[in-house]
């Protein structure tokens, strides 16, 4: 192959740069399109593209001198005469201004041009020899950076600097620093006011040394390496600081135990950081330890930790003690305030103790805490749900406060509860007049109570009024109309009103699906119930067990007690946890359809996933004896359930009493009925017609009043009046 100047010159260029570095060789060609990157706070020197391994094998291969002229097209060389050659750097004309001059790199390749002499010069001014003359070259060992980033900040007091050395040794030496070498440059951003960088390097030092080794590592090379003991007082805050945003709070209570033997302690931002994170993250003994120390080192707390620890407190149910540190606010150094009054309020509230909740409101005014608008509306709130409006409103004017939307979305949310939707839509139409602007949450609520008395036209027709008002529905507010329309079998509105909440732009959750798919399960074609199941799938949507139950529920009712099953086993196996209503369901299919021994393999496998039957599931099984005319069967297993336990209710025994009836045997069905009198269960209409079926099965004449007359007599062998009031 020919050899060309330009080649050869290149190679001769290249040769003092080869072997500087000891971990390996990297050319640093650039090539046109290169664009270099300096912004990442632990990344390697990101200089992009370069001409590396081909150039370095051809050039070493056979110890030739030979380049292919491709490898070498797209770079625009210099002469080697005209470069400076030394082993830590090239000038501005060394080989990094082999660039081209056109490309949108060029400024950047000056400022690292620019860089690169400073540093020159300062390095030279602190004593290193960078001369390649005299064969000297700089090995860029730990020990030898570590010394490099120290003389750069000494000689310069520009950290800024020192952290451009940082990156670019770490890309020549191809991996990370040490945790020394990191420590080092940690020390010197801190003391150079460049605390954010510094966080920066400590998250990445945190995540690359993880374990219990890691953090004890860490501690102790911070302390190695430090210089001034003000920047290591700050580093070890900082260092806490980051495990406590990476939620390791054990951790960082380690690094404070190790540190205090420095005699050093975390500030007081760093120290109420760390009680947060503890609390939240329900660790109140542990927090409570730090407190201690913190107070032992003279360190206070403000309100909004001590707040912390009261919702805390309240959280667990242990109101007591929230109000107990609420009064005791002013002796740890805080004025008690709204915040803390207010946590001690809601949970009172929740229980619900509302008049012990309205006497906080007054003893605030005592300890000098004026109750504001959300004090004051939780406890409104509070007696709005328990029906209570007389004291509601009497509280509102007791302390002055005019009502709010939170206020009447309270009243609003207890008369849709009870149904009052007249008066509901009175206080709504109030809050309107007053100036207030109905939010989401009103006209969901108006939605959800018309939706419960089964008006679905007015529920329509809030949700046209929240559109006109320019409000925007949420996936709940459609969901709850999907729902209700599925349950009054109107599929099509259903599917409208699906269609039109993913138009608008909001992801329809599992609930959202699963609503439509159970109108599909029991009235619409099954098929598309399945189509649902796979647009979730497709949407990363994951189905849960209630999806599952729907389905099974659907196959049940169509007879498809096979395919049913099939889908509980693949639950099974795919690591699911059927619920109780999975299994009733399987059992029930199988049990009306006669195979008795699915159903009882079935009933035995739900203990072995602690499961116990409940009165739906023995009702489901025993049905189907009933309606196989297995009375004998239906009547042992009963027993035994109720010696195992079972409590029974008045539908399973008008089921068995129905059975017998439908077979003529009167006297067993009233001894049922004596059996369900005395365990305090009463008869209801539907075990006197069971009771009139099986005399009429009988050819008894009059068999209502002869059924009516039996009823009587049953009761009042119990001392019970019955009352005719069929």
């Amino acid at each position: 192959m020919p050899f060309h100047a330009g080649t050869w010159l290149l190679m001769k260029a290249l040769v003092p740069i080869i072997n500087v570095f000891s971990s390996g060789f990297k050319a640093i060609v650039l090539r046109n399109r290169v664009q270099k990157n300096f912004s990442s706070a632990n990344s390697a020197l990101a200089c992009s593209t370069f001409l590396v391994d081909e150039a370095y094998e051809a050039f070493n291969h056979n110890n030739s001198c030979c380049v292919d002229d491709d490898l070498l097209s797209n770079v625009k060389c210099i002469p080697a005469k005209c470069m400076e050659n030394n082993g830590l750097f090239s000038g501005e004309n060394g080989i990094f201004a082999s660039v081209d001059k056109d490309s949108s790199i060029s400024e950047n390749q000056k400022a690292y041009d620019n860089q690169m002499e400073i540093i020159k010069v300062l390095l030279t001014n602190r004593g290193w020899n960078l001369g390649f003359q005299n064969g000297y070259r700089i090995d860029l060992s730990q020990f030898n950076v570590m010394k490099i980033l120290n003389d750069l900040f000494e000689e310069s007091t520009d950290a800024d600097l020192a952290l451009y050395f940082f990156r670019w040794s770490e890309y020549c030496i191809e991996s990370k620093h040490t945790v020394e070498t990191v420590c080092t440059m940690i020390h010197i951003l801190v003391f150079g006011n460049m605390n954010h960088k510094a966080m920066d390097l400590l998250l990445h030092l945190i995540s690359d040394n993880s374990g219990e080794k890691g953090w004890h590592d860490i501690c102790l090379k911070i302390h190695e390496t430090h210089t001034k003991r003000r920047v290591l007082e700050t580093v070890y805050g900082m260092l806490v600081n980051c495990y406590v945003k990476e939620n390791m709070t054990r951790v960082a209570l380690k690094v404070i135990c190790q540190i205090r033997h420095l005699n050093i302690f975390p500030s007081v931002g760093v120290c109420h950081s760390l009680l947060k994170a503890l609390l939240e993250s329900e660790k109140l003994n542990l927090a409570w330890e730090f407190w201690k120390e913190m107070k032992c080192l003279g360190i206070g707390l403000n309100a909004s930790i001590i707040s912390l620890f009261i919702r805390r407190y309240c959280k667990q149910g242990n109101i007591d003690s929230g109000w107990k540190l609420l009064m005791e606010m002013k002796y740890l150094g805080a004025k008690p305030d709204v915040v803390a009054c207010t946590i001690v309020i809601n949970s009172l509230c929740k229980m619900p103790l509302l008049k012990e909740a309205t006497s906080i409101l007054f003893k605030m005014t005592q300890m000098g805490v004026l109750p504001d608008s959300v004090s004051v509306s939780s406890v409104v709130d509070g007696y709005c749900k328990v029906g209570k409006y007389k004291e509601a409103m009497d509280v509102l004017e007791i302390f002055n406060i005019s009502p709010n939307i939170f206020v009447f979305n309270s009243f609003i949310s207890k008369l849709c509860t009870d149904g009052n939707m007249l008066m509901a839509a009175k206080v709504f139409q109030d809050m309107c007049e007053m100036g207030l602007i109905p939010d989401c949450f009103s006209y969901t609520t108006m939605m959800a109570g018309y939706c419960k008395i089964k008006d679905i036209n007015n529920a329509l027709k809030y949700l046209g009024k929240m559109l006109k008002r320019g409000i925007r529905p949420s996936v709940a507010t459609y969901t709850l109309l999907i729902d209700s329309c599925c349950k009054l079998g109107d599929m099509e509105m259903a599917e409208y009103l699906f269609q039109r909440m993913m138009t608008e732009g909001l992801v329809p959750d599992v609930v959202s699906y699963n609503a439509l798919m159970n109108g599909y399960g029991k009235r619409g074609p099954l098929k598309k119930a399945f189509e649902l199941l796979h647009m979730m799938r497709s949407a990363g949507i994951s189905p849960d067990l209630v999806t599952y139950n729907i389905l099974i529920h659907g196959l049940i009712k169509r007879g498809l007690v096979n395919e049913a099953k099939d889908i509980l086993d693949e639950l099974i196996r795919r690591g699911f946890s059927p619920d109780v209503v999975t299994f009733t369901n399987v059992i029930g299919g199988f049990s009306n359809k006669g195979n008795f021994k699915e159903a009882f393999l079935l009933l035995f496998c739900m203990s072995g996933h602690k499961l116990e039957p409940d009165v739906v599931t023995c009702s489901a099984l025993l049905n189907g004896y009933c309606r196989a005319g297995h009375m004998a069967e239906a009547d042992v297993l009963f027993h035994k359930m109720l010696d195992d336990g079972l409590k029974a209710d008045v539908i399973l025994y008008n089921s068995l009493i129905h059975g017998f009836c439908s077979l003529g045997n009167i006297d067993d069905a009233c001894r049922l009925v004596s059996t369900m009198i005395k365990h305090g269960i009463m008869p209801n209409n539907s075990t006197h017609h069971a009771l009139v079926l099986g005399y009429k099965v009988k050819h008894v004449e009059n068999p209502v009043e002869r059924a009516a007359l039996k009823l009587q007599q049953l009761l009042l062998k119990y001392g019970i009046q019955a009352e005719d009031d069929r």
